[in-house]
């Protein structure tokens, strides 16, 4: 699905990413965990795109094709679809105008006609009440006004509506007190398939009791330093992140 050999990439001439090797399969659900700073955000964007960042060495193939040279728009009409950590406001475009015009590009991209209505409406019921959205919120404006908790469940619904092949969360723990974060991580594991894959960013276990990880990898100073399973995590979660600078510093 995607593999990533010797990513190095920097953002205003300073490196970022200093050799990021990483293969994550279909089916497979990849945790990525490390201290502030250690080049989490930047990964996810660069998978994405980003163009505030330059990739100066290696490769990132997604189902066999490089994409170092796509644009993120080409990228996420490929099926790669990222969560932000901090999502923007657009006032005065719906959250359901806003994904009828994402969807309908991205089938577009893929020579389709745009959804019929009555299939976008039906699609919209069912993806919404799985998140527990009503029809109120779907009218407001996309993240105004929103809370950290909607802001996120709203970002679910857009990976839902949309059906990535891959989906990069980044952080979408942040801000979401217990009740929200049940119901995203709900929705991120009803939307699982064996033809499909998820990478999850984020600081703390917390998540992960909910959307468990087939892998679990720490990076710091822009590598990935250890990779383990699930219990990495919790071993994370009980002595902090000073084991591992000791283990690389050593």
């Amino acid at each position: 699905m995607l593999t990533i050999e010797n990513l190095h990439a920097e953002v205003e001439d300073k490196g970022i990413l200093k050799g990021i090797d990483l293969d994550v399969k279909a089916g497979e659900i990849h945790a990525i965990m490390g201290p502030n700073g250690s080049g989490k955000s930047t990964l996810s964007s660069v998978i994405a795109g980003n163009e505030g960042y330059e990739v100066t060495q290696g490769n990132i193939l997604f189902r066999g094709e490089e994409i170092n040279d796509m644009s993120p728009e080409e990228r996420a009409h490929k099926g790669i679809f990222l969560s932000f950590q901090y999502p923007v406001e657009i006032p005065g475009v719906s959250v359901t105008n806003f994904i009828k015009t994402a969807l309908n590009a991205q089938r577009k991209a893929s020579g389709k006609e745009d959804m019929p209505a009555g299939e976008m409406l039906k699609k919209i019921r069912e993806k919404s009440s799985m998140l527990s959205i009503d029809s109120k919120f779907l009218s407001r404006s996309l993240n105004q006004g929103f809370s950290g908790g909607e802001k996120k469940r709203n970002e679910i619904f857009q990976m839902a509506m949309m059906e990535p092949q891959l989906a990069i969360l980044d952080e979408t723990d942040s801000g979401l007190d217990i009740d929200a974060l049940k119901i995203v991580a709900d929705g991120v594991n009803t939307l699982r398939t064996d033809e499909n894959a998820t990478i999850v960013i984020t600081h703390y276990q917390r998540l992960l009791e909910y959307i468990v990880p087939d892998f679990v990898h720490v990076l710091y100073d822009g590598k990935i330093v250890k990779s383990g399973t699930k219990e990495l995590a919790k071993e994370l979660e009980a002595k902090g992140y000073d084991w591992i600078k000791q283990e690389v510093t050593d």
